[in-house]
């Protein structure tokens, strides 16, 4: 009785972090970060540009209202550990298919 119990709570576990690192692999192979830091750099080319207009018609300029505001970092040792983890998993997932392939490869010769 008690290993039914280990078994579904082993399975939920494993589908659980599956999915989150499926979730996090996604997200960094689709360039999202990259996205994120694209959108930084236009914002500040347009930060550039209003500066630059303002002290050509000679308006009062003060950096501090072109500068942009600090965002909050949301980061923490959960989510480092999980994308840890992912990491990880992806390296052993591609470890595994590279010797899949590679014993397919051996079987065809």
């Amino acid at each position: 009785m008690a290993r039914k119990h280990l078994k579904k709570i082993f399975r939920f576990l494993f589908l659980t972090l599956f999915v989150t690192f499926m979730a996090i692999y996604v997200s960094k192979s689709a360039g999202y970060i990259e996205y994120e830091n694209r959108k930084q750099v236009a914002l500040t080319a347009k930060q550039i540009e209003k500066f630059e207009a303002d002290v050509a018609a000679g308006k009062n300029v003060n950096l501090t209202k072109y500068l942009k505001k600090n965002e909050r970092n949301y980061q923490n040792k959960i989510s480092n550990i999980g994308l840890k983890v992912s990491e990880t998993m992806e390296k052993g997932v591609n470890k595994v298919v590279k010797v899949s392939f590679k014993f397919l490869a051996d079987l065809a010769e």
